[in-house]
């Protein structure tokens, strides 16, 4: 006699329904958000890019750039931040820090982009291996103008 494939699916349900409960009755403090942890830390030397402190730095998968005209890098940061929080989170610290989004895709990876005057920063949000059990992925591409925020072209000539 088989089994039954229902009673599997039943059982997974059972068990991930019990997982949620678990992970409800963890949190230390009512009053703030389970998934985004109330502390932030600015990137690198971008103070005007905030992420939730619970997300680590990888500095064997991030660069950084500095010239006379031109500074940036790709950041990347990971750690156990559910995805669809941390993306509101940083859409709403970005903004406080007046950026604007311009643009936002999403599929198996999410996409934000920002910009200021002389300022862009694309964001890519994912999940590493083990869904919601693993850890959330960001990497940032961080871009700015130095010489356009001082009136110049990248060469240091001025700009008419």
């Amino acid at each position: 006699m088989s089994r039954r494939p229902q009673g599997k699916y039943f059982f997974m349900v059972v068990l991930g329904m019990a997982m949620m409960l678990l992970n409800g009755c963890a949190s230390t403090s009512p009053q703030q958000p389970m998934d985004v942890p109330p502390m932030a830390n600015s990137i690198a030397s971008h103070d005007d890019i905030v992420l939730p402190a619970d997300l680590e730095w990888d500095s064997s998968k991030s660069i950084a750039i500095k010239t006379e005209s031109f500074s940036g890098g790709i950041y990347h940061y990971s750690g156990r931040v559910e995805l669809n929080s941390l993306k509101e989170f940083i859409k709403t610290s970005m903004t406080n820090n007046k950026w604007k989004l311009v643009g936002e895709a999403a599929y198996e990876t999410t996409m934000l982009a920002f910009i200021k005057p002389n300022k862009t920063c694309m964001v890519t949000l994912s999940e590493s291996i083990g869904g919601v059990l693993g850890k959330s992925n960001v990497k940032l591409y961080v871009t700015v103008d130095l010489a356009a925020a001082k009136g110049l072209n990248p060469f240091g000539e001025p700009v008419n």
